[in-house]
Formats: C-alpha cells, sequence, structure tokens
C-alpha cells in the first residue's frame, strides 16, 4: 500500500491524540519498608494462631507492633528474667557471688514441671549460683527457681524490681518465704527491662554480659523465634519463653553483627490452641517461630547482621 503524504500527517496527528489521552500506566507500588513487612507478618500469624495476643516489637527508630502492651498477663517462665536480674542485683551489690552456693535436699526439687534437676535422682547435692542461673533461663529448670528463692526471698525479690522501676513485674508469695509463684507482668515492662539489659542500665556490665550471654546460647530455647534460624542466626537473638495452662509466651532481643539490639520483642497469648500441647506444634509457638524467620530475613538487608559461624562449637568428648 502506498502511503501519502496527507497519510502519514493524519497518522502522526492521530498517535499524538492518542498519546495524550492514553490512561497514564499505574505507579508501581513503593516497596514495604521493614517495619511493614514485620507487622504485616505479626498480624498474619496471630491470627492463624487464634487466641488472645497481647505484644510490643519495636526497633529503636519506633514502634512496629503495640497490642494490649499495658494489660498484666501471666509472664509464666518469661518472669525468670527478672527473678535472675534480682539474684544478679545482689551479686552487684556484693552480697553474694555466682560462686556462692546452695544447697540442694530433696524436698526442694520441684516434682513436675520444666528442668534437669528433677532428672538426676542424685541428693542431697549444691550448686553455685552461676551454675543455678544458667539452668533457670536456659531449660527453664523450676528447680533452680526455688533455689534462687533460697538467696533472694519472695518480698525482697518484688521490692528489688519495684526500686528498679518493675512494679508489674512481680512474683506471687506463698507460705514459706523462699517460695513463689513465677507472677505477672505486662509486655511494655518486660519490653522495658530487656532495652534496659541491652543498655548496661539494669545492671552491671559484668552482670549485664552474663545474663545475655545465656539468653543469646545454643542451649537457650529454640522452639519459638530461634527454631528455623541457623547456629549463627540464633546467636543473634536473646530469648526467653514460658508457658502454663493455655497461655503461651516470649520475649527477647534481636542483634546485629556489632551485638547492638535491633529489635525487642515481648509477645503474649492465651487460649490458642491445645492447652495441653507444650510442643512446637502448638499454633502460638508455630506462629512465633514464623514470626522470627520473617523478623531475621527483613532486618538482613538493611542491618549489617552476622553472617558468620558464632564461637560456638560442638565437641567430641575428649
Amino acid at each position: 500500500m502506498t502511503l501519502t503524504r496527507r497519510t502519514a500527517i493524519g497518522l502522526g496527528a492521530a498517535a499524538t491524540i492518542a498519546a495524550a489521552t492514553a490512561t497514564p500506566a499505574a505507579a508501581a507500588p513503593a516497596a514495604a519498608t521493614p517495619e511493614h513487612t514485620i507487622r504485616h507478618a505479626y498480624r498474619k500469624q496471630t491470627r492463624k494462631a487464634g487466641g488472645t495476643w497481647q505484644a510490643l516489637i519495636t526497633q529503636p527508630a519506633g514502634t512496629i507492633v503495640e497490642e494490649h502492651a499495658d494489660d498484666l498477663v501471666e509472664a509464666y517462665s518469661v518472669n525468670k528474667i527478672a527473678v535472675a536480674t534480682a539474684v544478679l542485683d545482689k551479686i552487684d551489690r556484693g552480697l553474694l557471688t555466682r560462686t556462692h552456693r546452695v544447697e540442694l535436699t530433696q524436698d526442694i526439687v520441684s516434682p513436675t514441671g520444666d528442668g534437669i534437676i528433677p532428672l538426676d535422682g542424685a541428693y542431697p547435692s549444691s550448686f553455685t549460683l552461676g551454675h543455678v542461673l544458667a539452668l533457670l533461663l536456659t531449660v527453664s529448670d523450676d528447680t533452680a527457681v526455688r533455689l534462687c528463692g533460697l538467696v533472694c526471698p519472695a518480698k525482697e525479690l518484688n521490692e528489688i524490681l519495684v526500686a528498679k522501676g518493675f512494679p508489674n513485674t512481680q512474683v506471687v508469695p506463698v507460705a514459706n518465704p523462699n517460695r513463689f509463684y513465677l507472677g505477672k507482668t505486662t509486655p511494655r515492662e518486660t519490653h522495658r527491662l530487656l532495652n534496659s539489659l541491652a543498655a548496661g542500665t539494669l545492671l552491671s556490665p559484668t552482670s549485664s554480659a552474663y545474663l545475655l550471654k545465656i539468653l543469646r546460647s545454643q542451649a537457650a530455647f529454640t522452639d519459638g523465634i530461634r527454631r528455623d534460624m541457623s547456629s549463627a542466626e540464633r546467636s543473634q537473638v536473646a530469648t526467653k519463653a514460658g508457658w502454663f495452662n493455655d497461655g503461651r509466651n516470649e520475649a527477647g532481643l534481636v542483634f546485629d553483627a556489632a551485638d547492638q539490639p535491633v529489635l525487642t520483642y515481648a509477645l503474649f497469648c492465651q487460649g490458642a490452641g491445645d492447652p495441653n500441647d507444650f510442643g512446637g506444634t502448638h499454633p502460638a509457638v508455630v506462629a512465633r517461630a514464623n514470626l522470627g524467620r520473617t523478623i531475621l530475613d527483613t532486618l538482613a538487608p538493611t542491618t549489617a547482621m552476622a553472617r558468620v559461624a558464632p564461637g560456638y562449637q560442638p565437641s567430641n568428648g575428649g
């Protein structure tokens, strides 16, 4: 077909009009911020798990999730961090030492609950406070709670926590002054306790480093936030979980390669799943595991996260 000059001019004009009146292409959606990604993951996972949640998740720059953060909730074993804090406070003040020995008799051994002390069946025995605190915060040993009570009775423990600014994070005394239930807290107070620990304002530098080393160890809780992580990644997370009846809780800190805290979480849940399932299949635990993976994957591109093997090396005896 022969294209005349008149036809060419007409086609050009039509193209110009079409270009001017065409619907502009939709703008590409803005990339989700790390805060948005983590917030979305929290909402998705907690809704899927069901139950009632109270939570506070922050970065140094601001809050990511805040849900019923001032509700007073059963802390369960998350409050073992508070128990350890009170004992270490007495050590910082020269009233105790980590090498101080406490006597373990049959009547002190918790007949039920978590831990390894009830398994050995060899009493009487003795432990250093350093050993007690390591058991308290890694395998969440319930007999270790009673051993802490021998050197820091319930009344004194609560007074120490109040003096440090935690009036809602309290244990519950019983008739025996050296025994107590682990009591309650709020997500906000637990969150603030963890941040104070990382900032070095809660305890002495030595006690702070000691406590965080335990919470970041490979022996610390791995079923929740840290479950789907490598050993190197797990070493970046200091965490403590707690469970009883239908409650499933966990709180902790995520550190970067320079050992600076880049995220703090306090997660409390009641009424999700089977109350008799205390394992990794519980919906609230699954939710935390999925959230933990999202947190690390989301922070990695924007933060200097460690990607090298930690100091941990397994042993083959010898």
